[in-house]
C-alpha cells in the first residue's frame, strides 16, 4: 500500500527514476575521476573507451550488442556492422538487425550503401520493410528514378499502401505536390489508418480540399467500425480521429467534435481520442477552445461511470489543460470529481506543474509550497525548477531546490538548472553545481547533460571522467559524438 501511495504521488515516471538511482547509492567522497584525461585529448578519449571494453569483454565474446552495430553504421562504418550482423545465426534475427542496419544507413545519408545491403536480407518480410523504408529516403534526396524502382520491387500487398503513401508524403514535403498526388492516387484503395491518415496529410498540404474531406469521412467511418486505432493502426501514429480533430480544434473549429458528441452510443469518439484533443489543447489551444473543451469533457464524464478508467484519464487531461491555462480551482474540481482522495496529492503536483508551464511561476510556487503532502511537494517543486530553468532564470531555480524536502529530489531538480547553465556555456559553473548532486547516477546524468552541450576539449574530458566513473557502456552516444573512429576501437576490444 505505501508503495502505491509513493507512486500516487510521486507519479510513475519520477516514482521509477528514483527508486533505480537510488540503488546505486550515494557518490562517494574522492571518486570524482576529475583527474581523467584532464587536457580532453580525441585519441586518449579513444584508447580509454577501447582499454574499458577490451577490460569488459574479458574473452567472453559475446555477441555485439544490435545498438552498438547501429551505432558503426551511423558512423560510416556499415560494411564492418553487416559483417557482425551476418554472424547472428538465428535468421529472423539476422534479417531485423540487418533492417536495423539499412535504416540507420538512409538516416545517415549512406542510401548506396544501405541500398547494396536490402539485397542481401533473406527474411522476406525484412527484405520488404527495408525497400519500404529505402523508397522515401531516396525521394527525399532527389532520387525519385530510384525510390520508384525501390518501391516497384516490394513484395508483399500489405505493404504496397503504405510504401505509395509514403512516397507521397516525401514529395508533399520537398514541396512536388502534383507529383505527391499522382503517388496518392495509387494509395487510395488502402483500408489502412495510417495510410489514409498520410494522404489526408498530403492532400491537405497540396491544398485538395476535395480529397481531404474524402479521406476525413474514411477515417471517421474506420474509427467507427474498428474502434479508436482503426484498421492497421499504427501506435507509433496518432489515432485517426485524432488526426482529424487536432487540428480542426486548434484552429478552433469545434463542429465536428460537436456533432460526434451528439451522437451517444454511436459516436466514434472514444475517451482516448478526446484525451488525445485535450492534451494537444494545452500546448496549442485559444483561452475561449480551452473553456469550450471543458464543459464538453464534462458532458463525457457525464455519461461515463466516475469509477471507470475513462473517466480517470478524461478528468486528468482537463484538470492538466485547464491548469496549463490558470484555471487552477476549475482544474481542482476535476481532480476532486474522480473520487479518489489517496491520488489528490499527486494531482496537486501534477496542477502545479502545468501552471508552471503555463508561465506562472510566481503562483505556482506558491501552490507547491501549500501542498502538506512531502512526496508531492517535492514532485510540484521540481516541475516549477523545471520550468525557472527552462525560461533562463537559474540563480531563481538553483534556491528554490533548497526547499524539496527529499535528498534525491533535490539533485533531480539541480539537473535542469545544470543544462540550463551547460547551454549558455557556463561550462564550469555547470560541473560544480553537478558534483554537488548527492546520489552518484543523478550526478552522471547531470554531468552526461553537460558533456552533450559543452565545447569539444570539454566534452571529451568530461566523458572520459564518466567512463572512469560508471563505466563505458552507457556513455558511447558521447564518444560517438565526439570521436566517432572511437566506435570501430571499441568494436575491436569487444571481437578480439
Amino acid at each position: 500500500m505505501s508503495t502505491q501511495k509513493g507512486m500516487a504521488e510521486w507519479g510513475y515516471e519520477l516514482f521509477m527514476e528514483r527508486w533505480r538511482e537510488r540503488r546505486y547509492g550515494l557518490a562517494r567522497e574522492g571518486d570524482a575521476g576529475k583527474g581523467v584525461l584532464p587536457g580532453g585529448f580525441a585519441p586518449c578519449l579513444v584508447t580509454l573507451f577501447r582499454l574499458l571494453a577490451s577490460r569488459d569483454a574479458d574473452g567472453a565474446r559475446e555477441p555485439v550488442p544490435l545498438w552498438h552495430l547501429r551505432a558503426l553504421a551511423r558512423t560510416g562504418h556499415l560494411a564492418r556492422a553487416a559483417e557482425l550482423a551476418f554472424t547472428i545465426s538465428d535468421e529472423p534475427k539476422q534479417g531485423e538487425a540487418l533492417l536495423a542496419l539499412v535504416e540507420e544507413a538512409a538516416g545517415a545519408g549512406d542510401l548506396l550503401g544501405a541500398q547494396a545491403l536490402v539485397d542481401s536480407i533473406r527474411v522476406r518480410d525484412c527484405h520488404d520493410r527495408a525497400l519500404v523504408a529505402l523508397v522515401p529516403a531516396w525521394a527525399r534526396a532527389g532520387g525519385l528514378a530510384r525510390a520508384l524502382a525501390l518501391a516497384e520491387r516490394v513484395r508483399y500487398p500489405h505493404n504496397w499502401g503504405i510504401t505509395w503513401a509514403l512516397l507521397a508524403k516525401a514529395l508533399a514535403d520537398t514541396g512536388d505536390f502534383r507529383g505527391a498526388l499522382d503517388f496518392a492516387d495509387r494509395a487510395v484503395g488502402s483500408a489502412s489508418s495510417r495510410v489514409l491518415t498520410l494522404l489526408l496529410d498530403v492532400a491537405t498540404a497540396a491544398g485538395d480540399h476535395v480529397r481531404a474531406g474524402d479521406l476525413v469521412d474514411r477515417l471517421e467511418d474506420l474509427a467507427r467500425f474498428h474502434g479508436p486505432g482503426g484498421g492497421g493502426h499504427d501506435r507509433a501514429e496518432p489515432r485517426p480521429l485524432t488526426a482529424i480533430l487536432v487540428p480542426e480544434v486548434g484552429r478552433g473549429d469545434l463542429d465536428r467534435l460537436d456533432a460526434l458528441l451528439r451522437r451517444p452510443g454511436t459516436s466514434p469518439l472514444y475517451p482516448a481520442v478526446m484525451v488525445d484533443v485535450l492534451e494537444a489543447a494545452a500546448e496549442t489551444a485559444e483561452a475561449d477552445v480551452v473553456l469550450a473543451l471543458a464543459e464538453r469533457t464534462q458532458t463525457l464524464l457525464d455519461a461515463c461511470s466516475p469509477t471507470s478508467w475513462h473517466a480517470d484519464d478524461l478528468g486528468t487531461a482537463a484538470a492538466l489543460m485547464l491548469a496549463r491555462h490558470g484555471h487552477v480551482e476549475w482544474a481542482m474540481a476535476f481532480a476532486d470529481a474522480m473520487n479518489a482522495p489517496h491520488r489528490r496529492a499527486g494531482w496537486q503536483a501534477e496542477i502545479v506543474g502545468e501552471l508552471a508551464r503555463g508561465g506562472d511561476t510566481g503562483r505556482a510556487e506558491t501552490l507547491a509550497h501549500a501542498i502538506t503532502d512531502r512526496r508531492a511537494r517535492a514532485r510540484a517543486l521540481i516541475a516549477v525548477v523545471e520550468e525557472l530553468a527552462r525560461r533562463g532564470e537559474t540563480d531563481r531555480a538553483q534556491a528554490l531546490t533548497r526547499a524539496i524536502p527529499d535528498l534525491w529530489a533535490r539533485g533531480h531538480a539541480l539537473v535542469p538548472v545544470v543544462e540550463e547553465l551547460a547551454r549558455r556555456g557556463e561550462t564550469e559553473r555547470a560541473e560544480a553545481l553537478a558534483d554537488t548532486i548527492a546520489f552518484r547516477e543523478t550526478r552522471d546524468r547531470a554531468l552526461f547533460v553537460v558533456a552533450g552541450l559543452a565545447a569539444p576539449s570539454d566534452a571529451r574530458r568530461l566523458a572520459a571522467r564518466l567512463a572512469a566513473l560508471g563505466g563505458w557502456y552507457g556513455i558511447t552516444g558521447l564518444l560517438e559524438q565526439l570521436a566517432p573512429q572511437g566506435i570501430t576501437a571499441v568494436t575491436d576490444a569487444l571481437t578480439a
